[in-house]
């Protein structure tokens, strides 16, 4: 069975192709903002295309994990706070009518949680929360090798929750979002330096973990996860970020909750969510 999964974000998109679920062919572009969606289809297509004249690549089946939010019973983009265009783009139309499947779309934070709890960090542990750190901040929760995705398909949205009361501005419109204060994208609007940069300091490390501790109290005190697994970009930065975070959420996880601070990197590096697009594609 050859799958085509797709991860849409708002720095780069990145396409794999799946024999079964080995994955053999992988190509990634950074995301032309001001050329939308359209620029980010043709280049599906190119790509798509080429893999087909060089190496027979047919796709039965096709994943997709958008980085915004999805409403999933309906299959629809809902909008992407970071690329304009994306409200209600025919996203599965236009990917169909190329290769000749119906895609299946999610949330890039749930596709990415999927990946982690099925061939990453949290298989065989249940149940996990999923957190994309990159250019934004999503959440996915899985249970039973499912999502869950809440009555309107928005649980996990961490990324817009507010840590900073009357803190600065964010692109949702409300004020020190989670996100706001520690993804990638203000990281570097914020400070002039990118989060790999920042993230080669000690002291700023250590500033920044206290909101990235407040951030995921919630959701150890709401969801009590067997482990949560970060991914994205930021992740990257080993223990250097892991080690000062473990020790600032037990400082601030309340003294008398035994919920368990067990706080890992992605397994699958850049390629959960890709993984996770292959798992939505077998669940439908």
């Amino acid at each position: 069975m050859k799958t085509l999964a797709i991860d849409v974000g708002g720095t780069k998109f990145t396409l794999g192709c799946f024999d079964e679920t080995r994955l053999v062919l992988r190509a990634s572009f950074p995301t032309d903002r001001a050329g939308g969606p359209e620029a980010m289809v043709c280049q599906i297509r190119e790509t798509v295309g080429n893999w087909r004249k060089q190496y027979g690549f047919a796709p039965e089946r096709c994943g997709i994990g958008f980085g915004g939010p999805v409403d999933f019973p309906s299959q629809t983009i809902t909008l992407s706070t970071h690329v304009q265009g994306w409200a209600g783009f025919p996203l599965l139309d236009e990917i169909e009518s190329y290769i000749g499947v119906r895609p299946v779309v999610d949330n890039d934070a749930n596709a990415g949680a999927l990946g982690e709890a099925h061939f990453g960090a949290g298989f065989g542990i249940d149940p996990i929360f999923y957190m994309t750190l990159s250019t934004g901040i999503g959440g996915g929760i899985v249970s039973g090798g499912h999502v869950y995705r809440g009555a309107d398909c928005y649980a996990g949205e961490i990324g817009h929750m507010n840590i900073v009361p009357d803190g600065p501005a964010c692109l949702c419109g409300s004020k020190g979002c989670f996100e706001r204060m520690c993804c990638g994208l203000w990281l570097e609007r914020d400070f002039g330096h990118s989060a790999q940069e920042l993230l080669a300091q000690p002291d700023f490390v250590n500033r920044y973990v206290v909101l990235l501790a407040r951030g995921l109290k919630v959701a150890i005190m709401l969801l009590n996860p067997a482990r949560i697994i970060i991914g994205g970009g930021i992740s990257k930065a080993g223990d250097k970020l892991f080690t000062p975070l473990r020790a600032e959420l037990r400082r601030q996880i309340t003294a008398w909750s035994r919920a368990r601070l067990d706080v890992v990197p992605a397994q699958l590096d850049d390629d959960s969510v890709l993984y996770g697009a292959l798992v939505l594609t077998a669940a439908t």
